[in-house]
């Protein structure tokens, strides 16, 4: 698990606008006539028609598709009892992942109350506000009788993760291990170690599934629930059994099922030994589980395990549920969360795991997994997630009669294959790679305040292996100043001035360079020179990669670089593209930073390169669209010639791409218009590869959209070096340079 510092965690939450959600207009408000269809008098009509109808509320507003996190801060994430306000980062946490994994509206709401009933009240005075409610962090066993009044009370679905999540996933997690265990259901006996919300829970669900009630154990930090005991709450008398075992050590004796939703270090190697043959071990505690993942499998090799650390494998983590159930549950209107809907979701997750896993997730994951004993529940960045869940719980939604809306449950399925651009996503995965293989990477600003505190997130996460050019004492210096929790293991210093390769570094660059106008002493001035050091490194193998650009310009970086590597074999030039990670997936921009001027010839080239590298290094099939004002010869020109001569010629060598132009740019990703207006066009959907005609309009392009759109930009990437070459911008932020750095590292890997 990456080690997240204090220090971080505060400015992270603190750095810009405080916190991490806000609200974002859908309808432009750019004339007085907006404004009074928004507001007055304009908006009365559709409030009188949702009190002619309620059901248009859907309609009209938000609602459909707005969910509140709502919680009292009674028992938040293992901090116990911290009160509503401490809670807010929490809840808005819980709003992120909504968003980000099923889009999904969030308002996060902290209520003081800690009565239940008084919680419960105010709750149903919100309740018209939302299309459903998900409780956090609320304390058992009051949680139980909180949720159960508000089930009762509102028509929109009520769902507590605490209780409920934990239970749908790992129940996905029992059906594959059971199955592959050799087990029934039926047959499992089972032993819990917890008694709070989650474990009552998941105990409720796992005998939904099939486990017999007679057949389960439950253990709480006194001891087994047994008849001779007087001091339990009715939430914990359903699961009391008359059997002589008093404790955990007892219990565990001959167990087929062992369900830890308690604290770490309760289990230990001889406890699991003593379980039935081939056990299933799901030891939930977090962080830190009853009994480690290593521990378990070395005391028993015939067991499947699973955790909450995504460290290991078989993570059970709610995000793998919760979106996709309010997804499902949202776009069929239904009035609550049932049974049989989270039992869909649970089958769903487990048939979705024996399903051969893409070679995009393997990458992002740095392993090949495949259904077995160490893949039993899918990956949370795996985006399928929601396309097979969300469906699955609308379907059990109108078969069971709690939906208000029918679906086309073919056309809805195939809606949530694209409701997630993916793009955000796209640069997890790098890191995922890069953490599979870490490389060598040198940056040649290695005194900068950012590339310390990038690197101490590559060291932490295992991304890398950075090496810092520049001077140890200043280096120290700023490590101390800025409390980075940087060691010296974790990043090697190299000062130019002083190491032994610099004269082998200086003769190889006066060979290559003493006929095109360098001498001996400028050689080793250029040589004294981080930029020139570094590339020199990766040039000679000394390093994997070289990373630099807040201190220098584009050129300062790039001149350099091609005099010291040079351009790949077969290449004539080299090409700046950005990735523009907008929501709906990621766009390759070209030629962002390298050429001035293009001609068709080298327009068709550059186009070749950016769609390759689409293709084979960031996983994205590529429709290539040459960027023009004209579209279609609708204007004549000699730039909008240039566009559809370079169409010809990239059509003409590549055939197996997809190539259209000359189009203007809203023609080119706007693919219903494009095919309305042009039903000719060879594209099967909206372009991803923007091929603009000249440095200056691209460039411009990709810095309205990150500055005025608020499109993550990621870049530039160096298209076209036999080496991985790397360039940031002088304003890039500590993250791009983690993300840049981890495409630095995943080039290098494919050059080994």
């Amino acid at each position: 698990m990456a080690k997240v510092r204090k220090r971080e965690a505060l400015e992270f939450h603190r750095a810009g606008r405080p916190g991490k959600i806000e609200v974002v207009s859908t309808k432009q408000l750019t004339s007085q006539r907006d404004l009074s269809l928004a507001y007055s008098p304009g908006v009365a009509e559709p409030c009188m028609e949702i009190h002619a109808d309620p059901n248009t509320v859907f309609d009209y507003t938000a609602r459909g598709n707005l969910v509140a996190v709502i919680t009292n801060g009674t028992a938040v994430l293992g901090l116990g009892d911290i009160g509503p306000l401490a809670s807010k980062p929490v809840m808005e946490g819980k709003g992120v992942l909504f968003k980000k994994f099923a889009d999904v509206d969030v308002f996060d709401i902290e209520l003081d109350a800690n009565d239940p009933d008084r919680f419960i009240d105010v709750v149903c005075a919100l309740a018209p506000t939302f299309g459903g409610i998900n409780l956090e962090d609320i304390k058992a066993p009051e949680c139980f009788y909180i949720e159960e009044q508000l089930r009762e009370r509102l028509d929109i679905p009520v769902f507590h993760d605490d209780q409920h999540g934990t239970a749908i996933i790992s129940g996905a997690a029992l059906l594959n291990a059971a199955a592959l265990q050799g087990k029934t259901l039926d047959e499992i006996k089972m032993v819990v170690s917890g008694a709070g919300a989650s474990a009552i829970a998941c105990t409720r669900f796992y005998i939904r599934l099939g486990v017999r009630p007679e057949h389960v154990l439950m253990v709480d930090s006194k001891g087994v629930l047994h008849s001779g005991r007087d001091d339990l709450n009715e939430s914990k008398m359903a699961f009391v059994r008359d059997t002589p075992r008093t404790t955990l050590k007892e219990a565990l004796a001959g167990a087929d099922l062992f369900l830890g939703l308690s604290r770490g270090g309760l289990v230990d190697e001889a406890m699991v030994q003593s379980m039935g043959e081939r056990p299933i071990i799901f030891a939930l505690a977090n962080p830190d589980p009853e009994i480690g993942y290593d521990a378990a499998k070395r005391a028993r090799p015939d067991a499947i395990v699973a955790t909450g650390r995504s460290d290991f494998n078989n993570q059970v983590n709610n995000v793998l549920g919760f979106p996709g159930i309010f997804r499902g549950a949202l776009d069929v209107r239904a009035r609550l969360i049932n049974e049989e809907m989270k039992v869909a979701a649970a089958h769903a997750l487990a048939e979705l795991a024996q399903r051969d896993v893409p070679q995009d997730v393997n990458r992002a994951y740095g392993a090949d997994y495949t259904y077995g004993a160490d893949y039993i529940i899918p990956k949370p960045f795996d985006p399928r997630v929601v396309q097979w869940v969300a469906p699955a719980v609308a379907e059990a939604a109108i078969k069971t009669g709690v939906a208000r809306l029918d679906l086309d449950l073919k056309a809805y399925r195939e809606r949530m294959r694209t409701l997630l651009g993916g793009a955000t996503a796209l640069m997890r995965k790098f890191v995922r790679r890069a953490q599979r293989d870490p490389k060598r990477i040198v940056f040649v600003e290695g005194e900068h305040p950012k590339i310390l505190e990038a690197c101490a997130i590559l060291a932490d996460e295992g991304i890398a292996r950075p090496v810092l050019l520049g001077d140890p004492d200043v280096i120290q210096r700023h490590i101390e100043e800025h409390e980075l929790h940087l060691s010296t293991d974790d990043y090697e210093v190299i000062d130019p001035s002083k190491d032994p390769r610099t004269d082998a570094y200086v003769a190889q660059y006066h060979g290559a360079r003493g006929r095109k106008g360098i001498d001996s002493a400028q050689a080793t001035q250029r040589m004294s020179e981080p930029v020139y050091f570094g590339l020199a490194m990766v040039k000679n193998g000394d390093a994997d990669g070289v990373i630099g650009g807040l201190d220098h310009s584009y050129p300062e970086i790039i001149r350099p670089a091609l005099e010291t590597i040079g351009l790949a074999e077969g290449v004539k030039r080299a090409a700046g593209m950005y990735l523009m990670l907008h929501k709906d997936g990621v766009r390759f921009f070209g030629d962002t930073t390298v050429n001035l001027t293009t001609t068709a010839e080298s327009q068709a080239e550059l186009a070749e390169m950016i769609a390759d590298a689409a293709k084979n290094r960031f996983d994205v099939e590529p429709r290539v669209a040459f960027l023009s004002y004209s579209n279609f010869g609708s204007v004549r020109s000699p730039l909008s010639d240039q566009a559809a001569r370079a169409v010809k010629l990239l059509q003409s060598r590549r055939p197996d791409l997809e190539v259209e132009g000359e189009m203007q740019a809203n023609v080119a990703v706007d693919y219903e218009l494009q095919r309305r207006r042009y039903p000719f066009t060879r594209l099967t959907g909206p372009a991803n590869v923007l091929i603009f005609p000249n440095l200056e309009s691209g460039n411009v392009a990709y810095k309205l959209m990150r500055e005025l759109g608020g499109v993550p930009a990621v870049g530039p990437v160096l298209l076209g070096m036999p080496r991985p070459v790397s360039v940031l911008e002088r304003d890039c932020s500590v993250d791009s340079i983690v993300w840049m750095s981890a495409l630095t590292v995943v080039e290098a890997q494919s050059r080994v």
